[in-house]
C-alpha cells in the first residue's frame, strides 16, 4: 500500500512541470522494485503522453476495496506441509497460487493483468518512445537478483560484476511484476522463465545501478520508506505479535536509499576532485581502472530523492482501527484484522498495515501525502528537468509493498 505515496509524488511532479497529455513524457527509463514494477510499469505504458495517465493510475489505487483485495489465505501454508505429508509430489504449484502466503494472489494478480495496458507498454519501448523499464526480483534458488529488463532498439545494459546481481533481457509481463511484488511470507512465490521469484526489494531495494548502466544521468528517487527510524514507546512487557509482524516486514525490507544515495554522492565529489587534479591521461587511467572493475567508467549524476516525512505506518493502523467497523469485508478478514490491530484502543504499533491494507481511503491518504512532498519541493524538481521536459531524468521507485 506504501507504493500510493509513490503515485502521489508522481502527481505532483506532474502538476509541477505543468506536464498536458501532448507534452512529451518527462521520463524516458524506468526502473520499480516491489509495488514500485506496478508503478513503473504503467507509467511506461503512458509514457506516450506527458502527464502518463497519472489521474487514471490514483483511480486504481482509490478503487482498491478491502472486501475485493484482501483475502486471507490461512490454509495456504498447510497445503504444501500436506502434499509432503501425504507423498503428492506430482503436484506442482502454479504461477499463480504456489501456497505458503498469508494472503490470496488473485485479486492482485487481477489488478496487474487487467489495469495495465501491457501491449502498449511494449509498443512505447520498441518505438523508442520508453529507452527501458526494469524491475528486479530474487531467484529463489540461487539468491541472485535477477534484475529484468526490457530495452529499446540500441539500448545497452552492460552486465555488473556483482555475483548476486544478473541482469536479464526480456519481455516484461504481468508475472514478471507480480514477482518482484511477491513479498515473502505475505505472498506466494511467483514462477517467471521456468524458475521461482520472491520480492526484489529483499535484497535489491534501490535500483540506482541499473538505471545507470542503461544511460541515465539524472535520477528521481521516490521511496516510501522514510530515512530515520520512527521513535518508538519502550515496551516494559513482551510486544504484541501486531508489533512484531511491523517490524520483521520493516527489517525485511528496509530501504537502505539513504546508504545508496551517501555513496553515489561521494562519488561525484570523487570525480570532481579527480577531475580538477589530474589531467586527461591520468583521468583516462583511473576511469579504466574503474571500468575493468564494475564493466563501466563512472560519471558524475543528478539525483533528487523524494521520501516521506509523515509516519506511514502509523497513518494507515490509526486509518484501520477507527474505520474497521464500517469496513465492508468479510468475517474471517475483520475477524483477522481485529485480532492483528489490537482493537482500537491499543497503542501498539503495527507497521504490516501500511504494505497490505489495500483500501481506497487509504490510498487516498497516502497519494495525498506524496503529493504534497513533491509540490513542496517544486523548485527542486523544476531544476533537476532543466527545462528539458524529453531528458532522460529516471524514476526509481524503490522497495514499498
Amino acid at each position: 500500500m506504501r507504493g500510493a505515496y509513490e503515485v502521489g509524488v508522481i502527481r505532483g511532479v506532474v502538476e509541477v512541470l505543468g506536464l498536458r497529455p501532448e507534452d512529451p513524457s518527462p521520463f524516458r527509463t524506468f526502473v520499480g522494485t516491489s509495488v514500485g514494477a506496478l508503478n513503473a510499469s504503467y507509467l511506461a505504458a503512458n509514457a506516450h503522453r506527458g502527464d502518463m495517465d497519472i489521474d487514471g493510475l490514483v483511480k486504481i489505487w482509490h478503487d482498491l476495496k478491502l472486501r475485493e483485495h484482501l483475502k486471507f489465505d490461512l490454509f495456504g501454508w498447510w497445503r504444501p506441509v500436506r502434499r509432503w505429508l501425504v507423498g503428492d509430489e506430482h503436484r506442482r504449484a502454479s504461477s499463480t497460487h504456489p501456497g505458503q502466503a498469508l494472503l490470496d494472489p488473485g485479486p492482485l494478480d487481477d489488478l496487474v493483468h487487467y489495469n495495465l495496458p501491457w501491449e502498449t507498454l511494449h509498443e512505447n519501448i520498441q518505438s523508442g518512445v520508453v529507452r527501458a523499464l526494469i524491475t528486479p526480483a530474487l531467484n529463489v534458488s540461487t539468491g541472485q537478483t535477477w534484475v529484468f529488463a526490457e530495452l529499446a532498439p540500441g539500448v545497452e545494459f552492460p552486465q555488473t560484476r556483482d555475483p548476486f546481481r544478473k541482469a536479464v533481457l526480456t519481455r516484461i509481463t504481468p508475472d514478471h511484476v507480480l514477482a518482484s511484488a511477491a513479498i515473502p511470507a505475505i505472498f506466494p512465490p511467483r514462477r517467471v522463465e521456468g524458475r521461482y521469484f520472491y520480492d526484489g526489494g529483499v535484497r535489491f531495494n534501490t535500483p540506482i545501478s541499473p538505471a545507470i548502466r542503461t544511460g541515465a544521468d539524472r535520477l528521481l528517487v521516490i521511496s516510501p520508506i522514510r530515512t530515520l527510524p520512527t521513535p518508538t514507546r519502550v515496551h516494559e512487557v513482551q510486544p504484541e505479535l501486531s508489533f512484531l509482524a511491523g517490524k520483521l516486514l520493516n527489517a525485511v525490507i528496509q530501504d537502505p536509499v539513504a546508504h545508496d544515495l551517501q555513496v553515489l554522492g561521494r562519488f561525484n565529489k570523487l570525480l570532481s576532485v579527480l577531475e580538477e587534479v589530474v589531467g586527461p591521461d591520468e583521468m583516462e587511467r583511473v576511469q579504466k581502472v574503474m571500468t575493468e572493475a564494475r564493466g563501466l567508467p563512472y560519471r558524475r549524476l543528478d539525483v533528487l530523492s523524494i521520501q516521506p516525512e509523515a509516519d506511514l505506518g502509523r497513518i494507515s493502523v490509526d486509518l484501520l482501527r477507527e474505520s474497521l467497523a464500517q469496513m465492508d469485508v468479510g468475517r474471517l478478514t475483520r475477524w483477522v484484522l481485529e485480532k492483528a490491530s489490537g482493537g482500537p484502543d491499543s497503542t501498539s504499533e503495527a507497521d504490516w498495515a501500511s504494505y497490505i491494507i489495500f483500501d481506497g481511503a487509504l490510498a487516498e491518504k497516502l497519494i495525498d501525502i506524496g503529493h504534497a512532498d513533491a509540490v513542496r519541493r517544486a523548485d527542486e524538481i523544476r531544476a533537476l528537468f532543466g527545462g528539458e521536459q524529453a531528458s532522460n531524468v529516471v524514476p526509481l521507485f524503490t522497495k514499498a509493498s
